[in-house]
């Protein structure tokens, strides 16, 4: 095999797994050490300048991280990344005077349709580089699906308002309560580049008989909540059904029960575990007494008089071709369910009515812009997509890593450069060592079982729809959770030419991923390592260069950072390096002449 070139800043990136699945390639365990040591307006920094939104994500973060974790290899449950994001949200105190200046104003206009998180990621990053930006949005306040679509028991309104007012505060005006009816018209305002961060506002209906005729009790979940939200619906019935799966569906059902509905049943097409909810918005909903029935098609409505009275549900089961493909086929077998109101949540679609088709926007079958997925550009060499708008519904951390890419391309495109041409990100490996046998990151790895999150008692939290549920952990607990991270920043650093091959590292390696062996073929060499390597997608790390013409194989995927292989050594062939990747985002260049569009 070819050496492992450890300057490739993607190679340790893709060994700390949790910043490697992060959207927006978040430093995970770098702010988790600064929270373990107290400081979270540090920690909230680091999270301020890749992810926008540490207390809104600290809360609903869709957490691609966790499943990534590497403590998830040793106990069943990664550490708690999410949760404590948001520890140093809640515990950093005022950190209004470290938030960085605007720089001077380059001339340059630029407008964001919608005010979610894809719009103002764009916007704070743009602003900061000396960019008048200009967001638009139909509601009457920012922060487009995160406030009008996530219930307030999971996430306060003062939360939203804090981080918004951050972007607001450098400078971008927001133009609240005024819909962009024509893109036309707003090109022709002379804006230098248009960003479309307007996500995917429309909620799929219902089509089924008697959908028409019971109208009246039968909402769309997307609408609903954002009634809810901005306080036009305060009531429900006491018999709820909710159609769908998703995590729509869980804050749907979760609301019901605040506004009235006693027997509130989730109703789903698919199995519990194929149901796109997150798990621990399932496991939220069924502790408030939400039962989730699964294997259920909608078959009709039922009504007597134009009035909602129940639904026909009919029974089917699951089965799976050879290549993973669903067919839900009948079992014969139907079943009724009475209610007094039925909340839709089975999907969402981007809507565009606003957007002319004579414009040089090309869109595809499904009626989704065309659109660059490195650049985030349009056919339209102004226009750039981002978030639920630019190719479907997702998760807020996704939306923050496209407007992080649709600023650096709208800069690009201002200064007459090639969006391709991506500005490359800034990586530093830094050694730990302070002393022999003593490193600057606690090190040791012990079995430390998750710590669960306080949660506000269920009878109080049901009884005020704007109580949030989770409490967050305090400094005792969120110190005993960060010490779960095991630092997989910290990297095994090996050099050949001052090793003696005594084996030592080998020998003391707890999880045997250290091989001394004959170089070969990839494949061949995974099966003869200590132990296999079998997980194709993390890289195996070779060495060559050794006195005896054999190579040093690490497997990327095991090891747990524990640095016994460093402590070990006595020629100091191997050390803990701290790896830090600091993603390129638009920076203030010289004011120059205008590039012309």
């Amino acid at each position: 095999m070819q050496p492992t070139n450890v300057g490739d800043p993607d190679y340790f990136h893709k060994v700390v797994d949790c910043q490697w699945a992060c959207p927006a390639h978040t430093p995970v365990p770098e702010y988790i050490r600064l929270i373990a040591a107290g400081r979270y307006a540090d920690a909230y920094m680091v999270n301020w300048a890749s992810n926008v939104f540490p207390g809104i994500l600290g809360r609903t973060c869709d957490r691609p991280c966790e499943p990534a974790c590497r403590r998830g290899r040793v106990e069943q449950e990664p550490v708690a990344i999410c949760r404590l994001k948001r520890v140093a949200a809640d515990h950093k105190g005022d950190i209004r005077t470290r938030l960085p200046v605007s720089a001077a104003p380059n001339g340059r206009r630029v407008a964001c349709v919608g005010a979610g998180p894809a719009s103002l990621t764009v916007a704070r990053d743009l602003a900061l580089a000396g960019y008048q930006v200009t967001v638009f949005d139909g509601f009457a306040r920012a922060g487009g699906m995160i406030r009008s679509q996530i219930p307030r028991f999971r996430l306060p309104e003062e939360v939203i308002d804090e981080e918004v007012g951050y972007i607001e505060s450098l400078g971008v005006e927001l133009r609240c309560g005024t819909w962009v009816s024509s893109l036309k018209t707003l090109l022709a305002e002379g804006y230098d580049a248009v960003f479309v961060g307007s996500g995917a506002p429309r909620g799929r209906d219902l089509d089924v008989p008697g959908r028409q005729e019971a109208a009246a009790n039968i909402h769309i979940g997307l609408d609903w909540l954002a009634s809810v939200s901005f306080g036009h619906v305060r009531r429900i019935g006491r018999r709820v059904l909710v159609l769908g799966g998703g995590n729509t569906a869980m804050d749907c059902c979760r609301t019901a029960r605040r506004l009235g509905g006693q027997d509130v049943k989730v109703v789903v097409r698919s199995g519990f575990a194929e149901m796109k909810a997150s798990p621990w918005e399932k496991e939220d909903a069924m502790h408030e007494d939400i039962p989730i029935l699964n294997d259920l098609v909608p078959k009709r409505v039922l009504h007597q008089d134009g009035r909602l009275v129940g639904m026909e549900f009919e029974q089917v089961r699951a089965e799976h071709d050879g290549v993973g493909n669903r067919r839900l086929l009948p079992t014969g077998a139907t079943l009724q369910l009475a209610c007094d109101d039925v909340l839709v949540a089975i999907g969402q679609e981007n809507a565009f009515p606003w957007i002319e088709r004579d414009i040089g926007i090309d869109f595809d079958r499904r009626g989704m812009p065309v659109v660059d997925p490195l650049t985030l550009g349009s056919t339209h060499p102004r226009v750039f997509f981002g978030g639920d708008a630019a190719f479907g519904p997702k998760n807020i951390i996704w939306a923050v890593a496209h407007g992080h890419q649709a600023a650096i391309s709208i800069d690009l495109l201002c200064h007459g450069q090639d969006l391709s041409q991506r500005p490359p990100p800034q990586a530093t490996l830094v050694s730990q060592k302070m002393g022999i046998h003593e490193w600057s990151y606690d090190n040791a790895v012990s079995i430390d079982l998750r710590y669960k999150v306080p949660q506000r008692d269920k009878a109080v939290a049901l009884a005020d729809l704007s109580a949030e549920v989770e409490l967050g952990y305090d400094a005792a607990l969120a110190y005993k959770e960060a010490q779960r991270c095991l630092n997989c920043d910290v990297e095994t650093v090996f050099t050949a030419r001052l090793c003696i091959e005594c084996d030592a590292c080998a020998d003391i390696c707890p999880v045997d991923c250290i091989t001394f062996t004959a170089d070969g073929d990839e494949p061949e060499l995974r099966a003869r390592l200590s132990a296999p390597a079998h997980n194709l997608a993390q890289a195996l790390y070779v060495q060559d260069g050794l006195k005896t013409g054999r190579v040093m194989v690490k497997d990327e995927d095991v090891c747990l950072h524990c640095g016994l292989c460093a402590e070990r050594c006595p020629t100091g062939a191997w050390d803990m390096q701290r790896f830090l990747l600091d993603l390129a985002q638009v920076t203030p260049r010289p004011v120059c002449e205008r590039v012309p569009a």
